[in-house]
């Protein structure tokens, strides 16, 4: 029987008097890749930072339970340190360190030296482009370049399970695929993922299932090739 990572028990989020999210429930296993898709506004980037814990003063209803514990009370620090990491959307790098200081703050809940530094090099491997600018300033990179350092950071700790917020907005096409082949990568090994992501075609396929979401409701779910098909989703989410 898989294990339960993340469980998502029917969570609401009001802003005011706007229902954001209005009472949905998910889960995410170990070793999965699960998207979350639907249209600008549905809910998904409100129901990360649910997760995370990194709302600005709302109203939160509903369980969340991470790696069987309920994170109410938990903060964000203390969520990190249990190894759940998340690339918010925007990508959130420290602007004014290098990339390799960057780094080091992913590791940051980390005392293995040998180990950080063995990190360091893996993801260099992985993204040359970051090896060669190691000393630069990541407020100076393009943005794709900055969504690899926001990812190769959040990688640096280990994470039980990884939250990707919209990794490809506002990326070039060659940069989008890059960062696809580096999710599929990084669920090949092993590592949990929960994607929100707006191109829906390449979140499907990679991702092992998927949830739809409408106007703060998760309105399909099901096994993320199925949903390919489904002749709602081509219309609505696929352009076809």
């Amino acid at each position: 029987m898989a294990t339960n990572v993340l469980k998502v028990n029917n969570l609401k989020v009001a802003y005011g008097g706007i229902q954001a999210v209005k009472g949905i429930s998910l889960d995410v296993n170990e070793g999965e890749l699960v998207t979350l898709i639907g249209a600008n506004g549905a809910g998904k980037t409100t129901t990360l930072k649910a997760i995370t814990g990194t709302l600005p003063q709302c109203k939160v209803e509903g369980e969340m339970h991470y790696l069987g514990q309920h994170t109410k009370g938990h903060t964000s620090f203390s969520l990190v340190k249990q190894k759940l990491a998340m690339v918010p959307e925007g990508r959130g790098v420290f602007t004014r360190m290098s990339i390799q200081e960057n780094l080091l703050m992913g590791a940051y809940t980390r005392e293995d030296k040998a180990g950080i530094a063995a990190d360091i090099d893996k993801w260099f491997g992985v993204f040359p482009r970051l090896k060669e600018r190691a000393a630069q300033m990541a407020g100076t990179l393009s943005g794709g370049e900055q969504q690899m350092l926001a990812m190769a950071r959040a990688l640096m700790s280990h994470p039980k399970l990884l939250l990707l917020d919209e990794p490809s907005m506002g990326l070039s096409p060659i940069m989008v695929e890059k960062i696809f082949e580096v999710i599929r990568n990084v669920s090949a090994q092993g590592i949990t993922i929960l994607l929100v992501e707006q191109n829906a075609k390449l979140a499907l396929e990679a991702a092992h299932r998927a949830y739809v979401m409408d106007s703060g409701l998760v309105t399909m779910s099901g096994k993320a090739s199925d949903m390919l098909d489904d002749p709602k989703v081509k219309a609505a989410y696929l352009g076809e």
